[in-house]
């Protein structure tokens, strides 16, 4: 899929979990990549300063600003408080279920500033479009968040209000997505063209690169120099101890990475290694799904990677198989030891392996006084790894080797249905409406960016 330029509250609900409704504050990141640009530019390539002719050795006047800006601003006349950032941080915290160490809350508040400095940005240029975001628009997916969480909305409003933050931050969350999104509609959909010849020559090179391995890479980027360094390596190993320990990869690409894709969550989509610098090239290699890298050293600063997936291009990947499945599990008493446990779990081994297909798990079940859950349209990459290289050889009927342990209780999968995938390219119009919303996004955000060109922000 195409990377979404900023991440839509209805996307933020369907990856959220427990808490869907605060995913929806995932941050908004700058653009630019600092330093990284200018240092990996080849010898000779322009100074990107150089019409504003500096001088190489400049005398400050006046007062420096604060290297924390207070956290309240007036926007083209429109004020941002401090309870405004105080609840949306409360909210970005919920999101990430509590797991934002109290080193990071500053730097969190900061970028929920600039969010809203954005946000306040799209709410005035679609009013300026006369774009109106109705009360029925906003409750109605208030409706949905609510129902998602299992709650009423006076139930959500008085969770969020416990937590510190309000109904009327994510309201105010909701309006500027349906503002944001209207308004791109009205002024970016309809201008941007996509040619046939350009779709025909993808689909080329899609065929042409048949078999050729791809990644689904995640990159929290760093800037660094020489002197800044051993800060930024510092703070790339806390970052990546956090990870180590569950934290979510796309939180900390939005709130630390300063590459554009940030606020994607640090997502570079599906890659090839011949795209990446060679250091991280090297390392990708390396990875299989499911890990992080330690931190890479690259022109700029450091990288962190995080490989989601991998691929062939328009090959027959078995992990892409959807199944049918029938889950049974068996418990032990409390306590119940290895060893005394062994006998049980020997005899539920071998009964699996001759299930005898999937009509005899409800047979299987009831000899070893199991339960049984049956599940279809499973995606078998979305199992655990470990699940996925035992079932990729495996044929309808049979059933994998007990798996779990003695606490928490031990189980067999038997496979119902597999429908195994297709390798054909995908279609014209695929292509086109990805090439599109590509352009879409790009449009988008020089936009954004012109906003904040010609704003008038007074910070307080």
């Amino acid at each position: 899929m195409a990377k979404q330029f900023r991440v839509t509250f209805a996307r933020a609900l369907a990856g959220a979990a427990a808490l869907a409704f605060a995913a929806a504050t995932a941050a908004v990141a700058q653009d630019a990549q600092q330093s990284q640009d200018a240092q990996q530019a080849p010898a000779g390539t322009p100074n990107s300063t150089s019409a504003l002719n500096l001088p190489q050795n400049p005398q400050l006047f006046g007062s420096a600003m604060p290297a924390v800006v207070k956290a309240t601003a007036i926007v083209n006349g429109d004020i941002i408080t401090q309870t405004d950032i105080d609840q949306r941080v409360a909210l970005t915290v919920l999101g990430n279920e509590g797991k934002v160490s109290p080193d990071q809350i500053e730097q969190l508040r900061q970028q929920v500033l600039r969010n809203l400095i954005d946000e306040t940005l799209e709410i005035q240029a679609a009013k300026e479009d006369k774009i109106e975001v109705k009360e029925k628009d906003i409750q109605k997916t208030v409706l949905r968040v609510a129902g998602q969480v299992k709650k009423t909305p006076d139930q959500l409003a008085a969770y969020l209000a416990a937590n510190g933050s309000s109904l009327k931050s994510l309201r105010r969350q909701i309006e500027g997505e349906i503002s944001w999104q209207r308004l791109q509609a009205d002024k970016i959909d309809d201008s941007v063209s996509v040619g046939d010849d350009e779709v025909k020559a993808v689909l080329a090179r899609m065929n042409a690169s048949k078999g050729t391995e791809e990644y689904r890479v995640g990159e929290i980027f760093l800037a660094a120099t020489p002197d800044t360094m051993p800060q930024a390596q510092a703070t790339a190993q806390n970052i990546l101890d956090q990870l180590k320990n569950g934290a979510s990869f796309q939180a900390y690409a939005r709130q630390y990475s300063v590459a554009s894709t940030a606020a994607v969550g640090g997502d570079l989509g599906w890659v090839r290694t011949e795209q990446l610098p060679p250091q991280l090239a090297a390392v990708l290699q390396q990875m299989g799904p499911g890990t992080i890298s330690n931190p890479i050293p690259v022109p700029g600063g450091l990288s962190i990677l995080a490989v989601q997936d991998t691929r062939k291009i328009l090959t027959a990947d078995p992990r892409d198989a959807i199944l049918s499945l029938k889950q049974i599990s068996i418990n032990f008493p409390k306590g119940t030891t290895r060893e005394a446990a062994e006998p049980v779990l020997a005899r539920f081994a071998d009964a699996a392996h001759n299930v005898g297909g999937c009509g005899g798990a409800d047979k299987l079940a009831a000899d070893f006084h199991g339960e049984m859950v049956q599940s279809d349209q499973i995606k078998m990459r979305d199992l655990p790894p470990v699940l996925q290289d035992i079932m990729i050889p495996m044929q309808v009927g049979q059933a994998t080797q007990p798996f779990g342990n003695i606490d928490e209780g031990v189980r067999v999968l038997v496979i119902c249905g597999r429908d195994d995938p297709d390798a054909t390219a995908p279609s014209y119009d695929q292509i086109y409406n990805q090439m599109n919303e590509d352009r879409v996004n790009s449009r988008a955000q020089r936009y954004l960016r012109d906003l904040r060109r010609d704003a008038i922000i007074d910070f307080r």
